[in-house]
């Protein structure tokens, strides 16, 4: 069973591979033999990652919302490593603005909205094609893994963010996070479908709220929302995602793991 989990010989990329989670999330892949390519959009966060990972991985600057950015970041990749058998679509915003990001959905713009979806979901429509594309011309199948959250699931409690701030500051999900994230669960269904005949497997990978700078107040009420009484670390994302990467999951596709500690279950 250990082999099913072997991603020797593979070539992964990974978007937003310089986040909270997409450092952990390179980290798993490369450990577990996969050659990794870290896009970020700026090329010198991607190869911190990529310094912290060690041998067989290498950044990638890549806007994933621009068509010419991904296609010559994609062709690179295969350029250096032969070929693309992993894409894991990680790659999100919170716009150039984060004061913009948390206003109040009353006063929301239409250009922060539209800002946030062109990497959301136009970004992973783009990678998803690119490496898609090349997946069926290599001719072996692959896997694509999507991540979503459970606000794409489920829809935010606003009561957990009064008094709730993130690294200093007051925080809450808008609604353009949550329509962002339901559609990535739907082109994930989709793509499943699509391609399945060509034996690539799309699955999303949907996260609970991570530890990762909350306030105690916001901590608490959410915790207390959730069956195990906490929030998640970051490396409990990790071995989920090798396992839809990896042979482990050769017959799961289409599907949304939920990974949030029971929350989305009551």
């Amino acid at each position: 069973m250990p082999d099913r989990f072997d991603l020797s010989g593979r070539t992964a990329i990974v978007t937003g591979g310089g986040g909270i989670l997409g450092q952990g999330f390179c980290r798993v892949l490369a450990d577990n033999g996969a050659r990794v390519a870290v896009f970020e959009i700026d090329e010198a966060i991607a190869r911190k990652t990529v310094e912290a990972i060690g041998g067989g991985a290498i950044a990638v600057g890549c806007d994933v919302s621009d068509p010419k950015s991904v296609a010559d970041a994609v062709t690179r990749v295969v350029r250096e490593f032969g070929g693309i058998d992993i894409l894991h679509n990680n790659a999100a915003s919170k716009s150039r603005d984060l004061a913009r990001f948390f206003d109040a959905f009353e006063d929301y713009t239409l250009e922060t909205w539209r800002e946030i979806m062109s990497v959301n979901i136009d970004g992973m429509f783009l990678m998803a094609q690119a490496v898609g594309r090349q997946m069926i011309a290599q001719g072996r199948g692959g896997s694509i893994i999507q991540t979503a959250s459970i606000y794409g699931v489920v829809a935010p409690d606003q009561r957990i963010y009064e008094g709730s701030h993130y690294l200093g500051r007051a925080i809450n999900t808008p609604a353009v996070y949550s329509a962002s994230k339901a559609a990535v669960i739907g082109l994930t269904q989709y793509l499943a479908a699509y391609w399945g005949a060509h034996g690539i497997r799309v699955n999303t990978l949907t996260p609970g709220g991570v530890e990762s700078g909350q306030n105690d107040v916001f901590s608490k009420k959410y915790s207390a929302r959730v069956p195990m009484g906490r929030m998640a670390q970051a490396d409990e994302m990790q071995s989920a995602l090798l396992f839809l990467a990896s042979d482990a999951s050769s017959y799961v596709t289409g599907q949304n793991l939920i990974i949030d500690g029971g929350l989305t279950c009551w």
